[in-house]
């Protein structure tokens, strides 16, 4: 495997194979193409670095990657399968999206829902059938738990919990605290 070179070519097809395939921040696409090139061939990896460089700052002027718009994507997606703000953040900032950025993206949030991490918690429940949706008996302090692991405060988790039924999350989620 030694001895093989990294021309701006492979780099290229590369590039375009994985953004083909996913979205993308600027420095996750830079990652994933150092990180390959490293497996392809370890010497030649250093050497590829500044042609990385050179394609992601190319395709940010073209407007292939768009940092703000993959953040604003992703916030959608994960805020309806029912992550918390909390733990949005943490995902865009592992995938090397600007702290400022995601903040624009999460206050996004703010005019769908009154209080988008209610609505979240409430979506998350539905997806882990806690509270209300659950089947069978409850644990109150272990569906607390699920709620906290996931990053929901106590206050929002207990409101979700509390609900007598289906109807009325549905009602906390649209209209948030009374």
């Amino acid at each position: 495997m030694s001895g093989r070179e990294i021309g701006p070519e492979l780099l290229e097809r590369w590039a375009l194979g994985y953004l083909g395939r996913y979205a993308s921040s600027a420095e996750n696409l830079r990652r994933v193409l150092i990180r390959r090139a490293r497996r392809y061939s370890p010497e030649a990896a250093l050497q590829a670095r500044a042609q990385i460089d050179a394609i992601v700052v190319r395709y940010r002027e073209s407007g292939l990657l768009d940092d703000s718009t993959y953040a604003a994507a992703r916030v959608e997606s994960l805020h309806r399968r029912g992550d918390s703000l909390r733990a949005i953040r943490a995902r865009l900032a592992a995938k090397g999206v600007p702290a400022a950025v995601a903040a624009d993206a999460i206050s996004g949030l703010h005019d769908k829902a009154p209080d988008p991490d209610l609505a979240a918690a409430c979506a998350f429940a539905r997806r882990r059938r806690l509270g209300p949706f659950r089947r069978g008996t409850a644990d109150r302090q272990r569906e607390l738990a699920v709620f906290a692991r996931a990053g929901f405060s106590r206050r929002i988790a207990g409101a979700v919990l509390a609900c007598g039924g289906i109807e009325a999350v549905e009602a906390l989620e649209r209209d948030g605290f009374c």
